[in-house]
């Protein structure tokens, strides 16, 4: 019998993330703090909308695009937000997730052999839905000493001429980077030199905890070169609803909603009218939510000091980055072994890129009485490693 495999998919590393939780699963007294879900239930009125849309008995396909009156209130939302305006009939594509989006969006820019540039690191599926729209993925190892932003010389220095794309995601996972206006609008320069198209990932747009979030699709020009990702799953605590959006111009969200019409047909309809709820009523949620991970992302980051771990200090979404490099260990040993001495979890930096080598993502979606337990077992273990070394 011949292969029946794709060789891209067959060379394609599973998720580092996965192989932990699985381990977990069987461990009942495991702590993880490897996750990026919020542990708030979603808020009563949005799960009203879902409930009473059931009620009501739409059930039924939405348009391929996604419902008209979320559509309106996404391009409102992001007016009021951002200063961003779209045409919710021609510019806005409601996906199955942020997830599909970056995909659909990748599948919509690339033919074969095209580049796209990802900064690293990053969320673990940018290089493999590349990989699977035919492109060939350039990476970018960001520094620390650069607070993980890119630069437009790093940038420059990556463009060839068979450069397509660029992917950046900020605030970011894993390391809870952000870019400010002076840095985006540096890159923005090179961007509209090369004439490159950016697919912007903002899925933790609104959990920025210094002066709000910048969308580069705002500035001057970027919009026509800007595929902007967002959705529900971070802001609102949706992430079962399984609902995202992509704002785009609308030569490319044409071809985006085509691709989505083959694959998907539409996203699901009970969580579209919740969506919409969430856009037009959810401010206070999400603000209370941003409150509370400000609150554990401070506990981690007085922990680690106390611990003498440094760490990357987070200004968006609810991941931060110890660096473990003194112990001379690799991640994967170092998580590894956190698992099997103390029964917690957290993920290896290389999960989200090589140069994540000697870092740790560590997510504080979860509540402060299990970050206390989980910080216990961790100093306890860092303690038994300086002992022993």
């Amino acid at each position: 019998m011949r292969n029946p495999l794709s060789d891209v998919v067959l060379n394609m590393k599973p998720s580092g993330i996965r192989k932990f939780f699985d381990i977990v699963s069987e461990m009942p007294d495991a702590i993880s703090l490897g996750v990026g879900e919020p542990d708030f239930d979603t808020p009563w009125h949005i799960r009203d909308e879902g409930i009473y849309s059931l009620e009501k008995g739409k059930t039924f396909y939405t348009s391929n695009s996604g419902l008209m009156e979320l559509r309106e209130a996404i391009c409102e939302w992001n007016a009021r937000k951002y200063d961003i305006h779209y045409d919710p009939k021609h510019e806005v594509l409601i996906t199955v997730g942020g997830s599909e989006g970056i995909d659909v969006a990748l599948r919509a820019l690339l033919n074969p052999g095209d580049e796209v540039i990802i900064p690293e690191p990053c969320y673990v599926s940018y290089v493999p839905c590349v990989e699977l729209a035919g492109g060939v993925p350039v990476t970018i190892t960001l520094k620390n000493e650069n607070r993980f932003r890119l630069t437009p010389e790093e940038l420059e220095a990556a463009i060839t001429d068979k450069t397509k794309a660029l992917i950046i995601s900020y605030p970011s996972n894993p390391t809870g980077a952000i870019m400010e206006k002076p840095d985006l609008l540096a890159i923005a320069e090179v961007i509209k030199k090369h004439d490159i198209i950016v697919i912007s990932d903002e899925i933790y747009s609104e959990l920025t905890y210094t002066d709000g979030h910048v969308s580069i699709a705002s500035l001057p020009d970027m919009k026509e070169r800007t595929i902007v990702v967002n959705g529900f799953s971070k802001a609102f605590a949706m992430t079962g609803w399984r609902l995202g959006y992509a704002l785009a111009p609308e030569v490319i969200a044409a071809q985006m909603t085509k691709i989505h019409q083959f694959a998907i047909m539409c996203a699901p309809t009970t969580s579209q009218y919740a969506a919409v709820s969430a856009l037009k009523n959810g401010d206070k949620d999400v603000e209370m939510m941003r409150e509370s991970y400000d609150q554990r992302r401070r506990y981690l980051m007085k922990k680690f000091d106390e611990m003498g771990i440094p760490y990357f200090e987070p200004q968006g979404a609810f991941y931060i980055f110890p660096c473990i490099k003194e112990f001379g260990i690799t991640s994967d040993e170092f998580a590894t072994s956190l698992l099997k001495a103390e029964e917690l979890a957290v993920v290896p930096g290389t999960a989200f890129g090589d140069c994540g080598e000697g870092f740790l993502r560590i997510s504080y979606a979860y509540s402060i009485e299990e970050l206390k337990e989980a910080m216990t077992r961790f100093g306890r273990f860092v303690e038994n490693l300086r002992k022993n070394r």
